[in-house]
């Protein structure tokens, strides 16, 4: 960046947001972790499975009724107050259209899973729309403004509503109830904190202007989210069909932990990246900088946490979730895969977005979207949930190398930019993935909670040791931008 007030100010603000983002995932992980086990040990894979349903149809009907307004109004660089109402005003009657889809075809979507329990839970969980649908608008202003502090207590009063009426109930009713209330109150928590937080106070009016100028800009992000839902959810809907609700159960389990850091760490990135990049749409050297900058960091944090995913895979499930849970660990493996070339595919999504190129991702999600299609039938078949998992693998990686190309052209990087971001972390993982497979072949008795953290504080140790002998001996700079996150 260069030396003026204004790119330092914005650096500044980016890192303070990012501190603020990163202390919400951190907290809300770890409390999703002590949920996850609990609940996994007191419900059954069936359980999760009926609310995988539930929450399948509900993603459907959302993705596929998505403006992409929010989106639009973030890229925006103009003040975009006077198209708040018209926006809210058509999220509300959004919202109130997909309530009563949801509980007048719940039983259809129930008899397509042959799942008759489902019905009730999916009536129950469209009340969720509603909630979503009557948020208050302004709330998109803390991501514009990069005033993450408002969206940390924002979503941190969420999960931890959440987490406590799941398990309560859980120890009550030993049932899939307890995981419908506690996302009941989640959602509910998140509309009464966005009337709470933000002093914007939305009124019912709407604009056909407004609503086509947003939508000029939110229809690609339309047709983009759409594809995403296809390819990230179209596997659980075929899985579900195919295989059942306890398959489901196990694959959406297996999602869950092994994506940990495509959901969680590219989570923050693009919430800080996305509006700091609009805000930098006409610099495209200042833009490079920032976005190379962002994927070393990107591949510090994914791939330490995706290697280890994987290589303690096994131990991890039979320790916390329990042996019911051994049939998801392979494909909870293959999935790591997956979970970190979207990660680093999601490092360029923002730039795509704020450079006002939105049709790209849609192509590029067409083109995955295809390859799935065509190849999860036969894997499915004969793998299973296995099977599945390589179908969402394979067509991730062509879109990976397809979308360097396009960000390349946008912001003219090299290839050897890119490579020296990420090459650090690869060799660091994979001499920490030889190092816990020998030591488990000399000690396979460890396999008690002591003696897994054991490994995985040795392997973080090790990881942390050969980054910074690399930096240390190759100017690589990973310290000075750790050193930037926590000290400015």
């Amino acid at each position: 960046m260069n030396n003026s007030h204004e790119p330092e100010s914005l650096s500044k603000r980016v890192v303070r947001g990012g501190r603020w983002i990163l202390g919400l995932q951190l907290i809300s992980r770890s409390l999703g972790f002590i949920k996850t086990i609990i609940l996994a040990r007191l419900l059954s894979p069936g359980d999760f499975g009926l609310l995988g349903i539930a929450l399948l149809a509900v993603s459907t009907l959302e993705t596929f009724s998505q403006t992409g307004f929010q989106a639009a109004l973030i890229q925006k660089k103009e003040n975009v107050e006077p198209y708040l109402d018209t926006a809210w005003t058509f999220s509300a009657i959004r919202g109130i259209v997909l309530f009563l889809i949801l509980f007048l075809l719940a039983p259809v979507v129930a008899k397509f899973f042959n799942s008759p329990q489902a019905v009730l839970v999916i009536k129950v969980i469209a009340v969720s729309t509603l909630f979503s649908g009557f948020r208050n608008i302004g709330i998109l202003f803390f991501q514009k403004e990069l005033e993450f502090n408002k969206q940390f207590i924002y979503e941190l009063s969420a999960t931890l509503v959440e987490l406590t009426v799941a398990i309560t109930l859980a120890f009550m009713l030993r049932n899939v109830w307890a995981l419908v209330w506690g996302w009941l109150a989640a959602n509910f928590v998140r509309l009464f904190m966005s009337y709470i937080l933000h002093p914007y106070w939305p009124h019912v009016r709407f604009d056909k202007g407004e609503f086509k100028e947003l939508f000029g800009f939110g229809k690609w992000v339309l047709g983009s989210s759409i594809l995403i839902f296809l390819i990230t959810q179209g596997d659980d809907i075929f899985l579900g069909k195919m295989l059942g609700v306890t398959a489901l159960g196990f694959y959406q389990m297996a999602y869950l932990i092994s994506n940990v850091p495509a959901t969680e760490i590219t989570h923050v990135i693009s919430q800080v990246t996305f509006p700091a990049y609009s805000k930098m749409q006409d610099n495209i050297p200042n833009m490079r900088e920032a976005y190379l900058r962002v994927l070393q960091l990107t591949a510090f944090l994914a791939f330490p946490i995706a290697g280890l995913i994987f290589v303690l895979a096994p131990d991890f499930t039979k320790i916390f979730l329990g042996e019911k849970w051994m049939p998801m660990v392979t494909a909870m493996q293959v999935l790591c895969i997956f979970g970190i070339t979207r990660s680093i595919g999601a490092t360029m999504g923002p730039i795509l977005y704020s450079a006002g190129r939105p049709k790209i991702q849609t192509k590029l999600s067409t083109i995955q979207l295809i390859v799935m299609a065509v190849i999860i039938y036969p894997l499915t078949i004969k793998w299973g949930i296995l099977g599945s998992s390589l179908a969402v693998v394979i067509p991730n990686i062509l879109t990976l190398i397809l979308i360097i190309k396009e960000t390349k052209n946008i912001i003219n990087f090299t290839y050897k930019h890119f490579f020296m971001s990420v090459v650090a972390p690869i060799i660091a993982v994979s001499i920490v993935f030889l190092v816990i497979l020998l030591s488990h072949s000399l000690f396979p008795s460890m396999n008690d909670i002591l003696s897994f953290f054991m490994i995985v504080f040795l392997g973080s140790i090790i990881y942390l040791g050969i980054i910074y002998l690399w930096d240390k001996n190759t100017g690589n700079k990973i310290r000075h931008e750790l050193q930037g996150i926590f000290t400015n």
